[in-house]
């Protein structure tokens, strides 16, 4: 007995929710609880992958569950456009899972069960967004995948994260998720139906054009909160505060997808590419052509902003939003050029955010480092992790043979067709592109230039971060004498041994000698010290043997606080970062994790131990549990970082393989997207979607 591929649909949704059940009743084996995950992510991409060949053959797949009004139901399909991104998302969470596992239990984290339940019930959200029938069915899943999503945001369940996770729940359900709503109010009050059709709905294109153009906005701007656009981006980078592996679900494979994927269908699928175009608004501007302008000016903000972001993984989250406006820029412009780059830009940008986001993971858990700043010469600590993270960086700024090329490549082409067919606005969009993709080299090389060729003892910090223009040369080595002075000698001791340091004290305070004066008033100084003395060239030599300081023994180390890792004022509004320890209770504890963390370079990782259910009370809590959000400082250790060479990282010294075989996967990924596309399937299955949904006069050239 065969089960007819109608049901394949509410299968894919359904799967990872089944096993949801499973993984909670699990959780005192971990093991098996993981393996249930795997299992899920498997059956679910099996599901979405045997409804493929049909799909490109023109099938469509459709489960209608129940109907509510007439054209209104709560029905699954199964089409190319959904195919795409349930086609991404169902293989990524497979990759996404073995690095969960390395990623959790690497860095001792807790409430391990809640999370993967929580990350399976969000990939059958996602599941339910992408085969979605009509606008009814998206908002339903829209807002459940805000629900499901929120639990990882707050994961680590301190103010912070807290903070960030209702942050979250305001702009994605209580802000966008209202606009979806009014918007597909509008939409079924003028057009009798909310049914997605390939083209767009009919009835819309004879509608009032203002109340149209208001329907539309309102769907594409409730969509575009998830898909990070300016000024509605701001729970993005706060979002950061969650584990590595939910940045990446949320930035790379769910959640900002989501939202891109809910635009593609508003312009797609409910107002057609065509009526887009022909809303007209003021001043030569159409619908489509302030869409792309509102991304062209976030992708650029968002580019500049992450120039002077120092914590890795709010760069890239910055980089995210502006990545993500390529697309709605794409869907913008009126042309095949235009919709093919942003729909192939879906799964380009998917591959190389999900390889920088495993980087920056692999970077916290093994070295506990977080900021580019404290990165020096961290390549030959974890040269295959960089190496990995340099590949991404470069297809992001679009260099050629990799998959950010491509979609930008064509996007470029689009741009420049409808500047010279249709409207000349469209040339700058196009310069937009180009600008954007140079900022993308200015804010990714400094990561890679600090990891491969600056030295842990001379390290030159960059202008663009938090340092004065030209630079400062600093050395991150870590202190060999115990490290930062305490709170409470910060307090005191330590703003008169910074000026001090800065050279206040010896240029403006009078230079004592061995008489007992201070200066030539005669009155004693501090040290009853005389006049102060001059050589046969009139020079001031002071006295040292007056003094009273034994200068056979190194001086005092001071910190005076202007140290890259101690200043960070781009990046104030981060609250787990290194600039607020003083904040916190983990001060005393500074030296000891450093030290520990010191030793955690040896490669020597214990993942080897989980096995055998000894996670089994994470979910408990771990009492003096750091994952680095407390306060802890990176950086190298003293004596700077261990060198691993290739076959040692390639043995797991580097780190683990549940860790490492993600990483290169989703790098090998956006490569093949690069040389390959048609062959991976993307490619062909984006250009069947956009010819669809093109009048002919402007399909395939």
């Amino acid at each position: 007995m065969t089960l007819p591929y109608d049901l394949f649909p509410l299968l894919a949704v359904l799967v990872s929710f089944v096993a949801t059940f499973f993984i909670v009743a699990s959780y005192r084996n971990p093991n098996v609880r993981e393996g249930w995950t795997l299992l899920a992510a498997v059956v679910k991409f099996g599901l979405v992958a045997a409804m493929l060949p049909g799909v490109l053959a023109g099938e469509v797949y459709e489960t209608n569950i129940v109907t509510f009004l007439p054209g209104i139901e709560f029905a699954l399909r199964a089409d190319a456009l959904g195919m795409l991104f349930a086609f991404l998302a169902s293989g990524l969470w497979i990759v996404t899972s073995f690095y969960s596992i390395g990623y959790m239990r690497g860095n001792d984290e807790i409430n391990q069960t809640r999370y993967f339940a929580a990350f399976a019930v969000s990939l059958s959200a996602t599941m339910g967004i992408a085969f979605a029938a009509n606008l009814v069915t998206i908002f339903v899943f829209y807002e459940l995948l805000s629900i499901a999503t929120y639990p990882l945001v707050a994961h680590d369940e301190d103010e912070e994260a807290r903070s960030a996770g209702r942050k979250y729940l305001v702009y994605t359900m209580f802000g966008g998720g209202v606009l979806v709503l009014a918007g597909t109010v509008m939409v079924y009050w003028l057009a009798g139906t909310v049914a997605f059709t390939a083209g767009g709905i009919q009835e819309l294109a004879n509608a009032d054009p203002g109340l149209a153009m208001i329907a539309f906005f309102l769907l594409a701007i409730g969509f575009g909160v998830k898909a990070g656009l300016m000024p509605l981006h701001q729970w993005l980078p706060v979002a950061m505060v969650a584990p590595t592996p939910v940045s990446g679900l949320l930035h790379a494979v769910a959640v900002v997808k989501s939202g891109a994927f809910g635009v593609s269908r508003v312009v797609l699928d409910v107002f057609g590419p065509e009526l887009v175009f022909n809303l007209s608004l003021p001043w030569g501007f159409s619908a489509g052509l302030v869409l792309s302008t509102i991304a062209a000016i976030t992708l650029t903000a968002a580019s500049l902003i992450a120039l002077r972001k120092d914590h890795l993984k709010q760069r890239l989250a910055y980089s995210t939003v502006s990545q993500l406006s390529y697309i709605v820029l794409g869907l913008g412009l009126f042309g095949w050029y235009g919709l093919v780059g942003a729909l192939l830009h879906i799964p380009a940008h998917a591959f190389m955010k999900l390889t920088l986001f495993f980087c920056a993971g692999c970077i916290h858990v093994e070295t506990h480092t977080d900021y580019i700043s404290e990165m020096a010469g961290i390549g030959k600590r974890m040269p295959v992790v960089m190496g990995a993270f340099t590949v991404a960086a470069a297809g992001m700024a679009g260099i050629p043979l990799l998959a950010g090329f491509v979609s930008k490549y064509y996007m470029l082409i689009g741009g420049i067709q409808m500047g010279a067919e249709l409207t000349p606005v469209a040339y700058y969009l196009v310069g937009a592109l180009l600008l954007s993709g140079v900022l993308n080299v200015a804010y990714f090389w400094p990561v890679v230039y600090t990891a491969f060729f600056e030295a842990e003892d001379d390290h030159d910090a960059k202008p663009l971060v938090d340092f004065r223009l030209g630079g400062e040369r600093r050395s991150t080595l870590a202190a060999t004498d115990g490290g930062r002075p305490s709170d409470d000698e910060e307090s005191g001791a330590t703003d008169d041994a910074t000026d001090e340091a800065d050279g206040d004290a010896t240029d403006d305070a009078p230079i004592p000698d061995a008489e007992g004066s201070d200066g030539a008033d005669g009155t004693d100084g501090p040290d009853g010290a005389g006049d102060a003395r001059t050589d046969d060239e009139g020079v001031i030599r002071p006295d040292f043997a007056a003094s009273g300081r034994d200068f056979s023994k190194p001086a005092e180390r001071v910190d005076t606080g202007d140290y890259a890792v101690d200043q960070r004022p781009s990046d104030a509004d981060v609250p787990f970062g290194v600039g607020r320890s003083a904040d916190t209770d983990t001060s005393d504890d500074h030296d000891d994790t450093r030290d520990a963390h010191a030793s955690h370079d040896d490669g020597a990782h214990g993942q080897d131990d989980h096995g055998d259910g000894g996670h089994g009370d994470h979910d408990d809590g771990h009492g003096d549990h750091d994952d680095g959000h407390g306060g802890h400082h990176g950086g190298p250790p003293p004596g700077g970082w261990e060198r691993i060479r290739g076959l040692d990282a390639l043995r797991g010294r580097e780190s683990t393989w549940f860790m490492l075989g993600p990483i290169l996967t989703a790098m090998t990924l956006a490569v093949m997207l690069g040389v390959i596309p048609y062959e991976m399937g993307f490619l062909e299955l984006v250009e069947f979607i956009v010819d669809t949904r093109l009048p002919e006069e402007v399909a395939r050239p």
